[in-house]
């Protein structure tokens, strides 16, 4: 199919990419990378009657690091740069992971970093390293920028805090410390997952002090399982940890069933992978 007729616009600033989503009657949508978005319009899945293209806004394209330690990635920065990125890379090593389980190097190069965390899918890689990451989202919009943090930002499937005539100009990540893992189960390489983990664990010499543990495709937004981090929390590793945080997700993870997978399957999985992830989460602490 091919979508339908729109108007086409390629602001220059913030505040006149905000003036052209305040237009309601259009319906716009903001583009950057167009990985999901070009898709919906040919199915006709979306139907906007105009596109604000923001890749031309001076600043949206920066990948620094400020005097605190954190990260911040621009709404036009291209998934493909940022997990190249050395920063990244050795700063922000759960994160590269993450974006190396994008699709293929095609859609890397062209899908920006902001652009798959506000669509929000949630069997998506990226939403889940920001939960776990502790990210912080900066939306402009009328009244101002305002900062929203990861566990507020996804709201339900497709769908996040930002407003439709609000930007997202902006992704924060903290500083990532001990070890980490990034795991998940795909049909076939470049699908979305149909589970995955992500995990972040810090060590206190032979004991777990603290965890964090994060599932796509369990839920509609990405799920943290809190019973799992305390299952490893305060104890030492070893196989009664990895035990009792397996039995909290056969416990605690309510996963749904859909046409590629069962519940009891997603489950299951979900188990074994959380069990390798900390596995290798504890060697990256040494």
């Amino acid at each position: 199919m091919k979508p339908t007729p729109f108007d086409y616009s390629a602001p220059r600033s913030v505040p006149e990419a905000l003036a052209l989503l305040a237009d309601e009657d259009r319906d716009p949508k903001v583009v950057a990378g167009g990985q999901s978005l070009i898709p919906m319009l040919g199915m006709r899945l979306a139907r906007p009657g105009l596109l604000v293209d923001i890749t031309r806004i001076p600043g949206l394209d920066e990948l620094t690091v400020d005097a605190s330690g954190a990260l911040h990635i621009g709404a036009a920065v291209r998934q493909a740069r940022a997990a190249a990125d050395p920063l990244v890379r050795h700063g922000w090593p759960l994160l590269a992971a993450a974006l190396g389980h994008i699709g293929h190097p095609q859609i890397r190069a062209r899908g920006t970093v902001c652009g798959s965390l506000v669509h929000h899918d949630p069997a998506a890689e990226l939403p889940t390293a920001a939960l776990a990451l502790e990210a912080r989202f900066v939306i402009a919009g009328p009244s101002g920028t305002r900062t929203v943090a990861a566990e507020d930002f996804f709201v339900a499937t497709f769908q996040t805090a930002v407003e439709p005539d609000e930007l997202l100009t902006e992704v924060v990540v903290p500083p990532c410390r001990g070890g980490w893992a990034f795991e998940e189960l795909t049909r076939r390489h470049g699908d979305f997952a149909t589970i995955g983990v992500a995990v972040l664990v810090e060590r206190a010499e032979d004991a777990v002090r603290a965890a964090r543990v994060v599932f796509c495709g369990a839920g509609p937004t990405p799920v943290r399982l809190p019973a799992a981090e305390a299952a490893l929390t305060g104890t030492a590793f070893g196989p009664a940890a990895l035990d009792a945080a397996r039995d909290a997700v056969l416990t605690h993870l309510a996963p749904s069933g859909d046409v590629h997978a069962t519940a009891a399957y997603r489950r299951e999985a979900a188990a074994h992978l959380l069990v390798r992830a900390c596995t290798t989460a504890w060697e990256r602490t040494r």
